[in-house]
């Protein structure tokens, strides 16, 4: 790590644990606003289409806003498209198209709370993965005790305790994809590191977002997703969503290329959390206690998975 590093807000801890909570707050405004867009273009629950036609936009116009900041910033800035590009668009594949594509087809075919949990096992996938390949990254004690404590907040936030049926059977539409799903994010985590090594994390993450969002837009024209029902707050919504993705995906993926991946991997609990929360603001629904614990559990997770 070089001076620069050590100087930056993006290697000092305190900083660090700020941003990757504003980071998990970022993604989980996607939560409520998602349920808005989907209502404002008129996209059925099991569509799976037109969500990811809806998705490939919103990651799309991300990518591209991205780049342009990333080109205003940086007096270097440069596209390292001959060099890099094998790198790139497997980073694009995997942490954008693939990643989100394996996540919708799996919410259509299942309940949010069961989807929340498997999608979430990525955080702790991830965790584990960069043990295996990076070298400065070991499984210790309290890494496995804080990826029980967030994935025990997870499960917390999703219990319904008023539901007295037994659990649905494995299924490789429903579970097989939320799995791949996770595992996508998980190997995605990874390739951050390992390309932001060698491109500018900003520059990664405009090209990861805007390649891999245009393949969700082919692939969802051409499973025959369309978008009917545009409305000024179905755009509004697009838009606040595009600002979720570049904000969201520019500081996670600068935090990963700067820090151990495990103590930000771990804030990523975080999201179901604030998400059920802004649900509860922005969309009125109950607020439940069960939320106070989940977060007291997951913020234990980040503490002792972060502890000096």
């Amino acid at each position: 790590m070089n001076n620069h590093q050590k100087k930056s807000i993006f290697t000092r801890q305190p900083f660090v644990s700020l941003l990757a909570t504003l980071t998990a707050l970022t993604w989980a405004f996607a939560f409520p606003l998602i349920k808005i867009g989907f209502s404002a273009f008129s996209v059925s629950s099991t569509d799976t289409a037109a969500k990811t036609l809806f998705a490939g936009i919103r990651f799309f116009l991300a990518g591209i806003f991205t780049l342009i900041i990333a080109r205003v910033s940086s007096q270097k800035f440069s596209l390292p498209i001959r060099k890099h590009l094998p790198l790139l668009i497997l980073f694009s594949l995997v942490n954008t198209s693939l990643h989100y594509f394996f996540f919708y087809i799996g919410l259509s075919h299942l309940s949010g709370s069961r989807s929340a949990i498997i999608d979430s096992s990525g955080t702790f996938f991830l965790i584990i993965l960069a043990c295996i390949v990076f070298k400065n990254e070991n499984m210790t004690f309290k890494k496995i005790l804080g990826c029980i404590l967030g994935f025990s907040g997870i499960l917390v936030i999703n219990i319904n305790f008023q539901n007295t049926m037994p659990d649905e059977a494995f299924r490789l539409s429903g579970d097989g994809m939320l799995l791949l799903s996770a595992l996508c994010s998980a190997f995605g985590g990874i390739l951050t590191r390992i390309v932001t090594e060698k491109i500018s994390p900003l520059f990664a993450t405009g090209f990861s977002l805007g390649f891999g969002g245009l393949v969700m837009i082919i692939f969802g024209v051409a499973m025959g997703g369309r978008l009917t029902g545009i409305t000024p707050l179905g755009c509004v919504t697009l838009l606040l969503l595009v600002g979720v993705s570049a904000v969201g995906f520019s500081l996670y993926n600068k935090l990963i290329s700067c820090n151990p991946v495990g103590k930000i991997a771990i804030f990523n609990a975080l999201i179901p959390v604030f998400g059920a929360v802004l649900s509860c603001i922005i969309l009125a629904e109950p607020f439940q206690v069960k939320y106070i614990l989940s977060a007291l559990l997951v913020f234990s997770g980040i503490y002792v998975i972060n502890k000096l």
